[in-house]
Formats: C-alpha cells, sequence, structure tokens
C-alpha cells in the first residue's frame, strides 16, 4: 500500500517462512473453485493425530472490500472484513466468530512512506488494545508493539525490533517476551535467480539462560520442484519436498525426525488442487 516500512509483525517474516512454512506432521487434502461473479471457495479435509478435521473457506473481494469466512466441521464461523482506502493510505479489518460473540475484533493500519501504525481494539466489555508501529524505509526499519489490558490496567506484552533489507537478504533482531527473549535471524538468497536460499536464528532466553539456533535452506531443483531442510538444536531435522504436478495444484511432502530420542519419524503430505 506504500513504499514505506513493513508493518511491525512482518519483520523477520522471510526467516520464519523457511524455517516454518510447509513443514507439518498432518495430511491435508483442500480443493478450490472460482466462480465467475468473484467468489473463491476452498474445502479441506485434515487428518491430525488420529482426528479428521474438514472446513470450507471463502473469499470474495469487491472493489475495495475483501471479504473472507472459514466454517469448520463444527459449526464454527470465523469471518473477516477488510477495507482498504477508507481513508488515504489506510486499510481497516473487522474480525469476528460465531458463536463466540465475544470475539470482535476490530484493526486500523496506516501506511508512510516512512512510517506504519496499527491499532487493535477488542470489541467486548474489557477490550485488550494492541498497538505497533515501525519507522524508517524499506530498506531499514525499527518498531515496537505492545498489548494493553484495560481491566487490570497492565500491559500484556511489549516487543521491539528491527529489519534491514537487501537485494540477495534480509536480517531482523526482536526482543520479544517483555524483553525476556532475544532472536536475531538471517535469510539469505545464494544465487540472483533466488532458486537457492539459507537462513539462519539463534535465540537466548535471558530468565533461564537458554541459547537456541536452527539452520535451514531451500532449493529449486527445476521450476516444478522445492526441496527445504531444517535442523535446530534440539536436534530435530526437518524436511520438505514440494512438486507442481499440475498447473497450481501443489503436493507437498513433509518430514521431522528427531536425532537425540527414539521416537519414529512423523511424515505429513498436503495436496491441494486449483482451478
Amino acid at each position: 500500500m506504500s513504499k514505506g516500512p513493513e508493518l511491525f509483525f512482518n519483520i523477520g517474516k522471510t526467516a520464519r517462512d523457511l524455517l516454518t512454512k510447509d513443514f507439518n506432521t498432518d495430511q491435508k487434502f483442500s480443493i478450490s473453485t472460482f466462480s465467475d461473479s468473484g467468489l473463491a471457495l476452498t474445502s479441506s479435509a485434515l487428518k491430525r493425530g488420529g482426528i479428521s478435521i474438514g472446513d470450507v473457506a471463502g473469499v470474495y473481494k469487491y472493489k475495495n472490500t475483501l471479504f473472507s469466512f472459514i466454517v469448520d466441521s463444527e459449526s464454527n464461523i470465523a469471518s473477516t472484513v477488510t477495507f482498504d482506502e477508507i481513508f488515504p493510505s489506510t486499510r481497516a479489518i473487522a474480525s469476528f466468530k460465531l458463536p463466540d460473540y465475544n470475539s470482535g475484533k476490530l484493526e486500523v493500519q496506516y501506511f508512510h512512506d516512512h512510517a506504519t501504525f496499527t491499532t487493535a481494539l477488542a470489541l467486548n466489555k474489557s477490550p485488550a488494545i494492541d498497538f505497533s508501529s515501525t519507522f524508517g524505509t524499506k530498506a531499514f526499519a525499527f518498531g515496537a508493539e505492545a498489548g494493553y489490558d484495560t481491566t487490570s490496567g497492565k500491559l500484556t506484552k511489549y516487543t521491539a525490533g528491527f529489519t534491514m533489507t537487501k537485494a540477495d537478504s534480509t536480517y531482523s533482531i526482536i526482543l520479544g517476551d517483555k524483553a525476556d527473549t532475544i532472536k536475531a535471524a538471517c535469510a539469505k538468497y545464494l544465487d540472483q535467480s533466488k532458486r537457492s536460499a539459507f537462513v539462519t536464528e539463534v535465540s537466548r532466553k535471558f530468565s533461564t539462560n537458554e541459547n537456541g539456533y536452527a539452520f535451514g535452506g531451500s532449493y529449486a531443483l527445476d521450476p516444478l520442484t522445492t526441496v527445504k531442510a531444517k535442523i535446530n538444536n534440539n536436534g530435530k531435522l526437518g524436511a520438505v519436498l514440494q512438486h507442481e504436478m499440475i498447473p497450481k495444484s501443489l503436493l507437498t511432502v513433509s518430514g521431522e525426525f528427531d536425532t537425540v530420542s527414539s521416537e519414529r519419524p512423523k511424515i505429513g503430505f498436503a495436496f491441494a488442487i486449483k482451478p
């Protein structure tokens, strides 16, 4: 929406995606359809721990308004309405869940060439308020977020971070958990075509003096096939193979192996069909 810095929750997103996206041990099948009116529907079936879960998701866009919803197997409904440019450089997001009538939330995002601001308000009798801001440019930015409980009058969270983005790499440092944890991450593409990437993440929890790390990478074997792998300080090794079988339809096979225990490897797969 603007040429300025990204929203605070996107700081470190490139590294997080490389280390977490598509790594799963569930079995999932989804199929999407599109109508001439612009309505997109996705039906999914998920098997997790021997329990099968199904849901239906839909997305409809009209001019500057985007409406989305999810209906799960227990008839719970989660819905989000996004309004772009109600005011210049502003986005409003309203969300709610049924039958939980106290789950409503309103979020307003403002974008400037050198700053972003976000305020989220829970729509109930004792609303919690979250707010965040970043300052800088697309190449370099720093920011903070905080949560405030109007009932207790206390801050529920506060986090600070900064990010630096280059053509072939991104760097981020986040001080979170009320200044109890610091995490630094780097994601770097190893070639100009961005077929291969490497990511490293290190962290420290001050209250327990615990250090952590994770390394990972991805490589595009060809335009249709990508492999990913990661390992962390707990000895857990993960791998992903993703292949586009037909246009826009992906088969993803992933696995997790604990190198320091005798647990069986965990295997998951996902198959998504889009027209």
